[in-house]
């Protein structure tokens, strides 16, 4: 591990160097590149500093004691010696973690789709609770989120929608939101207060840019139609709503959250894009099904990560065994905990792995 952090902290001080160079300066384009690997490598480094600092203290602090004859001095020396340790042992830990090879997409803005599951209205009602937690914990983190289209029911609940969230590092923390939740509680239209269970599914993919996935114009195949939802007599006269079809693939996108033809033929080729990216990022990791299994962050969409039980004001994400009891919060957004436990446990389940 030494010789890999000597690396890094060479590469990160090369860095810091060029980036001081005129005509690195002058080039925005390089600039940012080399500032943004910087920004990526500073929170190891730092790390590394730390325990060079502390393995340097404890070094001195042993020569003291064996040169020391005064025994209150040695056992004084004895404690600081020991509490050192402890503090390596931990900088060491938190290094590994550090170590783990990134996700290139954890950068990357996500295209978040929601669908009602099992459930009828009930499920479609917290399909959309879904979709309102997510816009809040987007706005808590500053980044901005955008609807592409949706397709709501009378009673306020949304068959579907999918939405955009981008900002710093959304995929990131947005990954482990894919995945079967499952709600348990009594609808407001059921007499007897039996307690009914709904789910929805959740599919967060990384926003796919122009160089990554190529379309060609042939490989689609593009229809227009008439929004089917309230607006009036734009609805009636414009058929500015698209649908979407990748041929090879037979994915399918929709949107007609515009009025213009053209913001909605865009808006649907990025969502397109993205599912393209997701579909093959798949197929390939396939081929790696052991080691996936190990990836909290990579989990087959059909299985059951969250429930969200209402009587007991409870929230637990099975794949984790993780509990909080503050459901209205963390509907409202504060779903920071949550996720925070879960990227935890990600790097530790490969951090297991790469050491087996």
């Amino acid at each position: 591990m030494s010789k890999k952090l000597e690396s890094i902290l060479e590469r990160y001080e090369s860095l810091n160097e060029m980036m001081l160079k005129p005509d690195v300066i002058s080039n925005i384009t390089e600039y940012q590149k080399y500032a943004k690997e910087v920004a990526d490598l500073s929170e190891t480094v730092e790390k590394y500093k730390e325990l060079k600092k502390y393995q340097q203290e404890k070094l001195d602090a042993e020569l003291i004691y064996d040169a020391e004859s005064d025994a209150d001095m040695k056992e004084l020396l004895y404690e600081e010696v020991k509490q050192l340790k402890q503090k390596i042992e931990v900088c060491e830990g938190e290094l590994k973690l550090l170590l783990i090879p990134k996700d290139p997409d954890d950068d990357k803005n996500v295209i978040v789709e929601i669908r009602a599951g099992a459930g009828g209205e009930e499920a479609a009602l917290f399909a959309y609770e879904l979709y309102r937690m997510y816009v809040n914990y987007a706005d808590k983190n500053r980044w901005k989120s955008e609807e592409i289209s949706s397709n709501a029911t009378e009673l306020g609940g949304i068959k579907e929608v999918t939405f955009s969230i981008s900002g710093k590092s959304v995929y990131g923390k947005m990954k482990y939101e894919s995945g079967v939740h499952r709600v348990q509680r009594v609808p407001e239209t059921e007499s007897q207060g039996r307690i009914q269970t709904s789910t929805a599914t959740v599919a967060v993919l990384p926003e796919a840019q122009d160089v990554e996935v190529k379309i060609e114009e042939k490989d689609l195949k593009v229809d227009t139609y008439r929004s089917s939802g309230a607006g009036g007599q734009h609805v009636n006269k414009t058929e500015s709503c698209i649908r979407m079809t990748h041929i090879p693939t037979g994915i399918v996108v929709t949107c007609q959250d515009e009025r213009s033809q053209i913001k909605n033929r865009e808006k649907a080729l990025k969502v397109l894009k993205s599912r393209l990216y997701d579909f093959y990022n798949t197929e390939y990791r396939k081929e790696y099904d052991e080691n996936r299994k190990s990836q909290i962050g990579t989990g087959d969409r059909s299985e059951r990560i969250r429930t969200y039980n209402f009587p007991q004001g409870r929230i637990t994400d099975h794949r984790i065994s993780f509990t909080l009891y503050s459901l209205e919060n963390f509907l409202n957004g504060d779903i920071g905990e949550m996720i925070e436990a879960l990227a935890i446990a990600d790097k530790e389940a490969k951090l297991l792995n790469e050491e087996n």
